[in-house]
């Protein structure tokens, strides 16, 4: 791997750990504020911090499909990592990625250790959310966000070399 590679790859490991840091920390302390199924208020109870256990994936859902979650989670993981390898010099891929893997990985440690992923932000009419969710989401926009303009790069290069 070259130079510059090995730095895109280190990028998007470093903002893995970092997600996984403030991840597990934010977990941690909204674990111990709320016990049971209280919530605190904030900003005029707009955002309530919650103490919800989600089994599932995105919002809740497949809850209870026991092995079918790891299975999709590792698809998907295994598919990004597949695309940033291929397109390491694509600008900003070490951040979309670092964001999801992160937040995926963020997710399984609760998952690994308690059974259920710990949700603690609650919006109105919105599912509770944890910060690794919210990478994912931040991280995913980026990306289509990332192989739109590079395919609007590629398909321009390719209108200038056939003129």
């Amino acid at each position: 791997m070259k130079g510059r590679q090995s730095g895109v790859v280190a990028l998007a490991g470093l903002t893995a750990v970092v997600v996984v840091a403030i991840d597990q920390f934010t977990k941690s302390l909204a674990r111990n504020a709320i016990s049971g199924n209280g919530s605190d208020e904030l900003f005029g109870g707009f955002v309530k911090i919650v103490d919800v256990r989600n089994s599932g994936v995105a919002f809740g859902q497949l809850s209870g499909s026991g092995a079918l979650v790891p299975v999709i989670v590792a698809v998907a993981v295994g598919a990004l990592l597949w695309y940033f390898f291929s397109h390491l010099g694509t600008p900003l891929i070490w951040l979309a990625t670092g964001l999801v893997i992160g937040g995926a990985v963020g997710n399984i440690i609760d998952r690994v250790r308690a059974g259920a992923v710990t949700d603690f932000i609650k919006l109105p009419h919105w599912p509770a959310f944890n910060f690794a969710d919210a990478s994912i989401t931040c991280g995913v926009v980026a990306l289509v966000v990332l192989v739109e303009i590079d395919a609007r790069r590629k398909r321009k290069l390719e209108r200038l070399s056939a003129t």
